[in-house]
């Protein structure tokens, strides 16, 4: 069969989760099928992360109008020149119009729900927008509908009225640099200015829980010793977003404490997780939570939520806390940091628990996906 799968922004130097969930799965397709012939069409950019082999062709093209322009005109252009008998669009949206046989990965439909709070980024409001236009109108048009927990798999089904013969739940994977680094100093360094840290990746998404999270923060400083702190590493998020949720909250003294470097290439995180005294994941809603195996791979303990499909992927055994409850972050951290028995065992939980997904078996379910397709 002729596969053509859409992967717009694995070339652009910032990736971020839907990016990576992308490449990382068409990397193992190209290691694992050499039948199927593969056209992944991508938009320009600087990091070339993907070679072309015997029977994956790599296609760059651009537009005019972003990620609109792109995706509802450029890309049909494309396919219709192809004339693939499958096309995979894997970042929630797709063309309107476009004839071949689709699938869709819908990896959440956080846009169609109430939000926590506003969204402080117009990026992201704009996106939100473009989501709930266009979802709605291409769903019904899928062929197959792949999200990536059991979790968002009945929340789709549910609420957009799927059925369940038309959508399937294929887990993520991650990548295998992640893994315990015997001198992450080197790199961590670069960061934060201490061998005593904790992890946060932070973003000024609602749902990733910023501003409850570095209260309880603050609220630990409060409850503990001044020659025992542990300082904060921050990534993702800019430090003008966080001088506000300090001055929100009156807590402008731990300044000091937090270090913001804003993105951290990914290349980088594998130390910093090894050197991270414990990882703080405490988002409201995940569809699915990637970084929760990046962590628990390089022998961090991670300090998550219990809610949507968070414990479906950190298992029963992590730390699962109510990420609203800015007592039970701050208690979760004390814990974690004073007890070493406990933080020993969530270490080799962790290392154990990811042994349960790989980039491979994701692989391995989409090529079954594409084979079971019923071509015209």
């Amino acid at each position: 069969m002729k596969i053509a799968i859409e992967a717009q922004r694995i070339f652009r130097a910032k990736k971020h989760g839907m990016d990576f969930v992308a490449l990382e799965a068409i990397r193992e397709i190209q290691n694992l099928d050499k039948e199927n012939q593969y056209f992944i069409i991508v938009s320009p950019g600087d990091d070339r992360c993907l070679e072309e082999t015997s029977n994956m062709k790599i296609i760059e093209i651009s537009s005019i109008g972003g990620y609109l322009g792109w995706e509802q005109y450029a890309l049909p252009k494309i396919i219709k020149k192809i004339k693939p008998d499958i096309l995979h669009c894997t970042s929630n949206t797709a063309p309107i119009f476009c004839k071949t046989n689709l699938i869709l990965t819908l990896h959440d439909i956080i846009f169609l729900e109430k939000q926590a709070n506003k969204n402080k980024s117009l990026y992201q409001k704009l996106g939100r927008i473009y989501r709930r236009l266009v979802v709605p109108r291409i769903i019904t048009k899928a062929k197959k509908i792949i999200t990536v927990s059991k979790f968002e798999r009945n929340n789709i089904k549910n609420l957009l009225n799927v059925d369940d013969d038309s959508i399937l739940f294929i887990h993520n994977g991650f990548n295998k640099h992640f893994e315990v680094k015997d001198n992450p100093k080197e790199v961590y360094k670069k960061y934060i200015d201490t061998d005593n840290y904790l992890f946060f990746l932070g973003n000024t998404d609602p749902k990733k829980n910023s501003e409850r999270t570095i209260v309880a923060y603050a609220n630990y400083i409060k409850n503990t010793d001044q020659n025992n702190i542990y300082k904060l590493l921050i990534a993702d998020l800019r430090e003008e977003f966080i001088d506000n949720i300090l001055k929100e909250n009156d807590i402008q003294f731990i300044k000091p404490y937090i270090s913001s470097p804003d993105y951290i290439p990914n290349k980088d995180l594998p130390y910093i997780y090894s050197g991270a005294k414990a990882f703080l994941y405490t988002s409201l809603r995940e569809s699915f939570g990637i970084p929760i195996l990046e962590s628990m791979a390089c022998g961090c303990p991670i300090i998550t939520s219990n809610t949507s499909a968070i414990p479906e992927i950190a298992g029963q055994g992590a730390i699962l806390i109510d990420p609203y409850n800015i007592k039970e972050i701050q208690l979760s951290i004390e814990k974690v940091l004073v007890d070493e028995q406990f933080r020993d065992k969530q270490i080799r939980y962790g290392l154990e628990r990811v042994n349960l997904f790989s980039w491979s078996n994701t692989a391995k379910e989409l090529i079954k996906l594409y084979n079971s397709i019923q071509v015209k």
